[in-house]
């Protein structure tokens, strides 16, 4: 493996594999690697001739209040995990390098409308214009033919996509299922600020959420009633609901009688740490439930 640091290094680097016709795949990461993000370089490097993972701390998606100074920053326990990893390139640029001198400001600012508005939208303004610019200023360095992302968190995965076909980029997007802790707690770079108890109490963010998709399933609440059980549970464990939402899968919209692929999208709170989750499932309105693939369970 191979690291680069500036844009132009980068560049130069990648400009033979693609006059090869070599495929380059393309994994965003802000560092501090997990199990969940080498789900997403193993997936890269079994399907890509060539892989490139970036690790960026992105000031711009951060709000005034929130946790950049103390984001987790473990830069060689990284090289060592991508070393073995398969990945060819890692691109750790500086914020200067990515931004110029205004390292908290962009001058132009990449903006998905609507979308961006919902959910963590609404309570981390800003945080998803942050996170559009820079994976456009990624995609435009490394011209990837495919680019990886986790679907922990599922709403930037919808925005991304929205961004590549508003924004005709030729890139196909691949979203990596959510790996989760023994207990079923989804793996999370902030998940290091939580101790023991808090980590166990967390667990029961996900077992909320299957709960609340079994009772859509079954048709026993209605959605309103089932979104205020599935808070009071939240709240009852000892965590602090920000949202919990049960929408479409496609438009994040809330859902209805007509709904058939459903997302569950939540974040709470344990002490100062926050954290998101979601399930997503499909149903057919005759009753049968139906597997992520679409065919009958």
């Amino acid at each position: 493996m191979e690291i680069r640091k500036t844009i132009s290094d980068l560049r130069q680097s990648l400009v033979w594999h693609q006059q090869q016709r070599r495929t380059v795949g393309l994994v965003p990461t802000m560092g501090n690697l997990h199990r969940g993000h080498m789900a997403l370089i193993k997936a890269a490097v079994v399907d890509c001739d060539i892989v490139v993972t970036s690790i960026f701390i992105n000031p711009l998606q951060f709000g005034p209040d929130e946790d950049l100074a103390s984001y987790p920053h473990t830069p060689d326990a990284d090289i060592d995990l991508l070393q073995e990893s398969g990945c060819h390139y890692l691109f750790m640029p500086s914020a200067t390098e990515m931004y110029g001198k205004k390292t908290t400001d962009a001058n132009s600012i990449v903006k998905v409308p609507c979308l961006s508005e919902l959910y963590c939208g609404a309570s981390r303004p800003g945080h998803f214009n942050g996170v559009t610019t820079v994976v456009s200023k990624l995609f435009n360095i490394v011209h990837p033919d495919i680019a990886y992302f986790g679907l922990k968190d599922y709403q930037q995965f919808v925005i991304i996509r929205q961004l590549v076909e508003d924004l005709c980029f030729p890139i196909k997007l691949v979203g990596i299922e959510t790996v989760r802790e023994a207990s079923g707690l989804a793996m999370s770079s902030r998940n290091n600020y939580m101790d023991s108890q808090q980590r166990c109490i967390a667990a029961s963010l996900y077992r909320t959420l299957r709960f609340m998709a079994d009772q859509v399933k079954q048709g026993l609440y209605s959605i309103s009633d089932l979104e205020n059980q599935g808070l009071e549970q939240i709240m009852s464990i000892g965590m602090k609901p920000d949202y919990l939402s049960i929408c479409n899968a496609r438009t994040l919209e809330p859902a209805n009688d007509e709904t058939k692929d459903f997302a569950i999208l939540a974040a709470a709170f344990i002490g100062s740490t926050r954290l998101i989750d979601n399930v997503r499932f499909q149903l057919d309105r005759s009753g049968e439930m139906l597997s992520k693939s679409g065919k009958s369970s």
